[in-house]
């Protein structure tokens, strides 16, 4: 028996009242995916291409969101680095189902500072620095187990002090130049709202068919 499908509920989202600046309205739904219970609400697919256009696309951790810009962190040796690197355009996709919420973002990519990624790596679990010095990122290994060998031993040369950023890993910040929030409707009417990046620095609103 075909499963019967999904009915969009009726909460809906206007171009005539929404925030005139896109970033509440992000911050406003990503906190309200949290409440909702949603699991790593946080995850967003990150998609990159090479200069020559081939994309391609894996989940990341979003760990800042400001009027500067949307920040995760990688090994700058990964093959989403080396694409971004090349071609610093990229595209974010955070997808909330139970909430019915999409948010689309597109934009110029740097990397941050290394302040700024020191501040960061010190925050994270020790498990987690260590693991940024021992895993290759991207690269064919031997095996399983010589990457946990390989952790093992950096995990004794570093017992009993601190961890340091290692140069080859950081963040990178995507200056988002359109944002679109699509809200599930009934009928597939589906609301498409559009934020577009003036020269100026403002935005303009547009809503979009579904």
């Amino acid at each position: 028996m075909n499963e019967l499908p999904h009915q969009y509920n009726s909460n809906s989202i206007d171009e005539q009242t929404v925030d005139r600046d896109p970033l509440p309205l992000f911050q406003r739904w990503l906190d309200e995916a949290r409440q909702a219970g949603i699991k790593l609400a946080e995850a967003m697919t990150l998609a990159t291409a090479t200069p020559d256009g081939k994309p391609s696309a894996r989940l990341v951790l979003l760990k800042q969101a400001d009027e500067r810009g949307f920040v995760f962190f990688t090994n700058y040796n990964s093959l989403k680095a080396r694409e971004l690197d090349s071609n610093p355009q990229a595209a974010l996709v955070f997808y909330w189902p139970q909430l019915e919420r999409q948010v689309r973002i597109e934009g110029k990519v740097e990397r941050v500072s290394a302040a700024e990624s020191d501040a960061y790596f010190k925050t994270r679990p020790r498990e987690s620095q260590i693991g940024a010095l021992a895993s290759p990122q991207s690269e064919v290994i031997a095996s399983r187990d010589a990457l946990q060998k390989n952790f093992d031993e950096l995990e004794k040369l570093y017992e009993g002090r601190e961890v340091e950023r290692p140069e080859h890993w950081g963040g990178y910040r995507l200056q988002a130049q359109r944002i679109e929030f699509w809200k599930g409707r009934p009928g597939r009417l589906h609301d498409r709202i559009a934020y577009d990046r003036d020269a100026d620095g403002s935005w303009s609103i547009q809503r979009l068919a579904p």
